[in-house]
């Protein structure tokens, strides 16, 4: 059975916790005393309604508050498909929580209000959407009930997302129109909105191809490990542990080492302790070759075939995640797959206002949930792809030298 990630966003009080709650509910996915301790709670809430977003806002303080304040994951299948859901933040503040959350999803549920429309938020997460190049994106225009299921108000946002759309070239869009409150579409089709002869969410989820697109002709391998048993048997043993990127690897491969750019043979390829004759993506495996090279965590084995960038001047689409502004000179470690190394800010060639998606050109800094384009400088090359063409080798993440928190996350073009 094949799993799907997938993420939740949308606008403070645009009933992401709700939605999801309504899912595991509706699909019997949640424990009879699990249901039984949100009754209890929701007798405290003034209509008496069953609050199904406790079963996502699992603390206290972000039920006294009202809001979800982390990315909170959630888990649960049906005779179809299992699911691993991430509810991210609605804050404008909390935009760094949506990237991690949509980082690893196939697909996006942005969840627009019927009453308000598209947001600033929406259209926020809907660029991120696309510079993550999420495979299928869903608009749940949510609470209809509100608005005594329009199918104009309906139509209207329909159409204005559509063109959203256009000019952020998301992929695939689906709308579908819900009440999370009271399930409306969820689960089982609502006899409200005979307008609409769509699919559920539930279905939709349950029936979209999640097929992952596996680069098998870029071959990657970034060095984790290696290993060095040094026993009476495996004296000379020196093998390369890590998990292949993309791409295949055969035994017999002339393949080159980044970054010294030292040509080599495969010699011998172990999956699950036992010695094949390929490996490929996304398998984990143990790599020999025919010459003891200095190889060591960070590297990356590349076939002939098909050779990564090699620069140490990097164009990176950034979103910032760190209270402390990034500026001009200021000095980060940079992390791509196990690869890490120093760099610097050489220049910031734009913002981008994410409302009108408009370049901003005079910018001196980047401040916490911006997102922008700039020049970095690293010490030594490093080897990568453009995450356009090879998402695997095609990300980074920025570290704070001294507090080693990470502050950023780019994406290389």
């Amino acid at each position: 059975m094949d799993i799907l990630r997938f993420i939740t966003a949308g606008n403070v009080d645009d009933g992401k916790s709700t939605l999801i709650g309504r899912l595991l509910y509706d699909s019997k996915s949640i424990l009879i005393d699990q249901i039984e301790a949100i009754e209890k709670a929701s007798k405290f809430k003034d209509n008496g309604v069953l609050d199904l977003a406790l079963i996502t806002d699992g603390l206290r303080a972000e039920r006294e508050q009202g809001i979800t304040i982390d990315v909170a994951y959630k888990y649960f299948s049906t005779p179809k498909r299992k699911f691993i859901i991430a509810d991210a933040p609605g804050h404008i503040q909390y935009t760094r929580n949506m990237i991690t959350g949509a980082s690893n999803s196939q697909l996006i549920i942005l969840l627009v209000d019927a009453r308000t429309g598209i947001s600033e938020q929406t259209k926020r997460h809907a660029f991120i959407a696309s510079m993550l190049k999420i495979p299928q994106v869903v608009v749940a225009v949510n609470k209809l009930d509100l608005v005594d299921f329009d199918e104009a108000i309906y139509r209207n946002i329909e159409a204005e997302f559509q063109e959203l759309s256009k000019k952020l070239n998301l992929n695939q869009v689906t709308f579908i129109p819900i009440s999370a409150l009271n399930g409306d579409n969820i689960v089982d089709a609502s006899a409200k909105m005979p307008w609409y002869n769509g699919p559920t969410l539930l279905s939709f989820l349950e029936t979209v191809n999640i097929q992952e697109h596996v680069n098998l002709e870029a071959s990657r391998f970034p060095v984790q490990y290696i290993i060095r048993p040094q026993t009476t048997e495996l004296h000379d043993y020196r093998g390369y542990a890590g998990k292949i990127t993309s791409g295949i690897f055969k035994k017999g491969d002339k393949i080159k080492v980044y970054p010294s750019e030292i040509e080599a043979t495969i010699a011998t390829i172990e999956v699950n302790l036992k010695e094949v004759n390929e490996a490929f993506a996304p398998q984990s495996a143990v790599i020999q070759l025919d010459k003891d090279i200095d190889i060591s965590r960070g590297d990356l084995l590349v076939n002939l075939n098909q050779l990564p960038q090699f620069s140490n001047e990097l164009e990176v689409q950034v979103c910032w995640m760190h209270q402390k502004p990034l500026q001009v000179g200021s000095k980060y470690l940079i992390q791509n797959q196990t690869n890490r190394l120093k760099a610097v800010v050489k220049s910031i060639k734009y913002l981008v206002d994410v409302n009108t998606f408009e370049k901003q050109f005079d910018a001196t800094e980047v401040q916490l949930n911006q997102i922008a384009k700039i020049n970095l400088k690293t010490v030594t090359p490093m080897a990568y792809d453009a995450f356009a063409n090879l998402q695997a080798q095609g990300g980074i993440i920025f570290i704070d030298e001294n507090s080693n928190v990470t502050v950023g996350a780019g994406i290389l073009e």
